[in-house]
């Protein structure tokens, strides 16, 4: 039965391809499908992707991060935890490093703690002071000019998520200006327009946000089949309901982002 539910979930996939092919062709917006990367005139040289878990970077951020690096800014990957909550940490951390590679990122630009106080947990919120501390030095050590992350809400409520803008913002505010790169957080969608797979590239394209202060960026086929690759080099995550996300999910299609604090 097992069997049965993944050969039909990796058909919903190509069937997704396929849909994602037509919607981009027809509905894509005029820049070819790309959007626009989450920042104002001034493009960032350096970024620091904040995340909490192996896998995020594929599962949420994957189009922002193609659209970045198309545009030559170096990318920095810091998870603060191993995903340790079933005992498969190193496991993890050595899948991230293989999906670091395939996204383009590279393992080299990729940083995974394992704090004794940031442990990956369904039911713990982590102390923004805590968050601060461990991200103070990679901040400053590669001169990050936007910090990405995401919103209060963590797209699906995981606390883990949650607690990570508010860990940015209390290092950003105790920093002098001359210093403080930019934050940008990822929107939360309702539980209908999370899941609406390759539709999401017609209203990420068309529709933007219209909130004054928010950005969208879409995929194309060719890297969604690269963020597919990229997911799969987590294997020990790959159970059934994950090739249902990455069919479904909104945030493998389009990312939304939100300033927080602006470097200027």
């Amino acid at each position: 039965m097992a069997n049965l539910v993944t050969l039909l979930c990796k058909a919903g996939v190509l069937v997704a391809l396929l849909l994602s092919v037509v919607l981009s062709a027809c509905f894509g917006p005029a820049t070819g499908g790309l959007g626009n990367v989450p920042f104002k005139s001034t493009l960032p040289l350096r970024v620091l992707l904040l995340t909490a878990h192996p896998d995020d970077e594929v599962m949420f951020f994957s189009p922002t991060i193609f659209e970045l690096l198309a545009r030559n800014i170096t990318v920095i990957s810091l998870c603060l935890s191993t995903g340790n909550a079933d005992g498969l940490g190193e496991i993890r951390r050595n899948e991230l490093s293989h999906s670091l590679d395939v996204l383009g990122i590279g393992a080299a630009n990729g940083i995974v703690l394992d704090h004794p106080q940031l442990q990956d947990n369904i039911s713990l919120a982590w102390h923004p002071e805590i968050i601060a501390s461990v991200l103070l030095q990679p901040v400053l050590s590669y001169n990050i000019n936007a910090i990405l992350t995401f919103d209060s809400y963590g797209v699906s409520g995981h606390p883990n998520h949650a607690s990570l803008p508010a860990g940015a913002s209390h290092l950003l505010r105790n920093m002098t200006m001359d210093k403080r790169p930019s934050l940008y957080s990822l929107r939360s969608m309702s539980r209908l327009a999370k899941f609406t797979g390759p539709m999401s590239i017609v209203t990420g394209g068309l529709f933007p946000p219209i909130i004054l202060s928010s950005y969208s960026t879409t995929t194309t086929v060719t890297r969604y089949l690269t963020s597919l690759k990229a997911m799969a080099q987590h294997r020990s995550q790959l159970v059934w309901f994950r090739y249902l996300y990455v069919l479904f999910s909104r945030y493998m299609f389009v990312n939304e982002w939100n300033e927080v604090l602006s470097a200027l």
